[in-house]
């Protein structure tokens, strides 16, 4: 009998939303093996692994200091034996708001960490990943859950917006260095499309006062127009799995 498949893949931020959705998703996949980076372990993912024979690792880490991570990730890494592997992602999808407010009426402490967890760690870990893959001969993706502010600047939410257009940046930079490697791997920065998660909430529940485009998400919310995380999650999953995965290193899940 052939040796399965086996799948390794690194998730970020699986302890909620997106991030959980995709994360019990992935261990239902065949030859699964996961790594979930989180500021807390998850008795859902686990129970579910345990049901589904799944090798699932769960890290605690708050990424608004990524180094602990990406330096257990890297040694990790170098523990394993490559060709057990068919593939191996890292998923980036950690992220965070800080509270809605113009940048004049911003606390430091709110935008550093709204850009260490949502920009600094992504690059963190994608070094570690890179570094710690390199030499493989396995499909080599990395995915960034960026988002539709990355692109579209929204008054109020000048952290978040600047993280998620960094995450497309950077994405395009490394899709141009990896180009020129030896199997090199494959990056997108995506975004998922409008979920009804935490952040959601928070937004909703702004001031209006200091947050002029709260009325727009509680309209979204009013009107059904949210996706559920777990069809989120069916439809970047299935983004990732394209074959085209890496031709447009910044894309959003809605492209043909």
């Amino acid at each position: 009998m052939a040796p399965m498949n086996r799948h390794l893949t690194v998730i970020t931020g699986a302890s909620r939303g997106l991030g959980h959705a995709m994360a019990q998703r992935l261990l239902q996949q065949p030859g699964a093996q996961l790594v979930c980076i989180s500021r807390r372990t998850d008795e859902a993912l686990a129970s579910l692994a345990a049901a589904q024979g799944a090798e699932l690792v769960q890290w605690t880490f708050d990424l608004a200091d990524a180094r602990p991570a990406a330096t257990q990730l890297a040694g990790w890494l170098k523990g394993l034996d490559p060709s057990g592997y068919d593939s191996v992602t890292l998923i980036n999808n950690a992220g965070t708001l800080a509270p809605p407010r113009p940048l004049h009426q911003a606390d430091a402490a709110d935008i550093a960490h709204a850009l260490r967890v949502g920009l600094e760690a992504a690059m963190v870990l994608s070094a570690a990943f890179l570094g710690g893959t390199a030499g493989w001969a396995a499909t080599r993706k990395v995915l960034n859950i960026s988002s539709g502010l990355g692109r579209h600047a929204m008054a109020s939410q000048g952290p978040y917006c600047a993280a998620k257009a960094g995450l497309d940046h950077f994405s395009r930079t490394v899709a141009l260095e990896e180009a020129a490697r030896p199997n090199g791997a494959r990056i997108v920065s995506l975004a998922p499309g409008v979920i009804d998660t935490d952040m959601q909430h928070e937004l909703r529940a702004g001031d209006p006062q200091t947050f002029p485009d709260r009325a727009r998400f509680v309209q979204l919310k009013e009107e059904g127009r949210l996706d559920s995380p777990d069809h989120a999650a069916a439809k970047v999953l299935h983004y990732l799995a394209r074959e085209d995965f890496g031709a447009h290193p910044v894309a959003d899940v809605r492209d043909a």
